[in-house]
């Protein structure tokens, strides 16, 4: 920037010596003449005018990262073990308040709404059990998690769908200027939801969309568009035994705030499938309803009621500490 000098308010006479005058330090500030800019003063003080807003929103996002940070450090979230994963007993709304803070924060975090064939699926497999049990925030996705947690004595306030929670993610983006990335299934049907979750919550920007048909080698590609991008939320929708897995392994990598896995959520945006209706969420039969649009799942549900199953016989042992075979 340009330096001008500062007039003092004071006379020389021609032996040298200094003689206060009758005029102010203010007046003679005002009389001064002021220096001419050139133009490479005029573009310096241009550029620097140009950059203050940009550096006044550095600022501010670098106090409300500290901020968030310091909120989270402080931030006890009650859990509840079911077979060593730990289950946020959190509401719906107490979800979203952290889950605030921590894309605020700017720390890569991974999300997990899990249910009950996430966790025998655990039980079968040790790291698919510790990759659960490291995740930042596992919320209960699933009916049988809600139903079993108050079997044990632990209730949950409330059950955290991922479907509902994603929408919540992108309604807060929209007073927040977040913005999503959208990952998996086929290009047409993620083209699809993101258009519609775009008109349906303007001020939440879509940063991008991939197929989720990729191998270990394309990784890196997919990897580099995500970070170009730089959204706040990532939101990944493969097949059960990649997508955690997928997203535990690159997180660091993808640097993204926040990033969930949604499974079918966005076939039902696109129109491809259909919800239960709010009655049927709210007997819990949300799983009945999808497996009368998709038969193929059949054999995959068989796993809820060996869930129940197990959770009535252990009993007590639900909550302890586990170790996968």
């Amino acid at each position: 920037m340009s330096t001008y000098n500062d007039s003092k308010g004071s006379s020389k006479t021609e032996a040298g010596s200094i003689h206060e005058t009758s005029i102010s330090s203010t007046d003679t500030a005002l009389a001064a003449p002021v220096p001419e800019l050139n133009s490479d003063s005029e573009a310096t003080f241009g550029e620097a005018f140009e950059a203050a807003p940009e550096a006044i929103a550095l600022a501010d996002a670098m106090e409300e990262a500290t901020t968030a940070t310091e909120w989270l450090e402080n931030r006890n979230v009650p859990k509840v073990s079911i077979y060593g994963v730990p289950f946020s007993r959190m509401s719906m709304d107490e979800t979203m308040e952290y889950l605030t803070n921590v894309i605020e924060a700017k720390r890569p975090s991974q999300i997990i709404t899990a249910n009950p064939i996430m966790v025998m699926m655990g039980l079968e497999d040790s790291s698919f059990h510790r990759m659960l049990c490291e995740s930042d925030l596992v919320v209960p996705d699933g009916a049988g998690v809600v139903w079993a947690a108050g079997h044990v004595g632990h209730p949950v306030k409330e059950r955290v769908p991922g479907f509902d929670l994603m929408h919540r993610l992108f309604l807060e983006g929209e007073e927040r200027g977040w913005s999503a990335y959208l990952l998996g299934t086929s290009q047409e049907i993620i083209d699809e939801a993101a258009a519609k979750l775009q008109a349906q919550y303007p001020g939440t920007r879509i940063a991008g969309t991939h197929h989720g048909f990729f191998g270990e080698k394309e990784d890196p590609e997919v990897i580099a568009r995500i970070r170009a991008a730089r959204p706040h939320m990532l939101f990944v929708a493969r097949s059960a035994t990649t997508q955690e897995p997928w997203i535990t392994r690159y997180k660091q990598e993808l640097g993204v705030p926040l990033i969930m896995g949604v499974g079918g959520s966005f076939d039902i945006i696109a129109g491809r499938l259909k919800r239960a209706p709010v009655f049927m969420q709210k007997l819990r039969l949300e799983w009945f309803y999808r497996l009368l649009q998709q038969p193929s799942r059949f054999r995959r549900m068989l796993v809820l009621p060996q869930f129940a199953l197990k959770v009535i016989r252990d009993k007590e042992k639900v909550t302890k500490p586990y170790e996968p075979r």
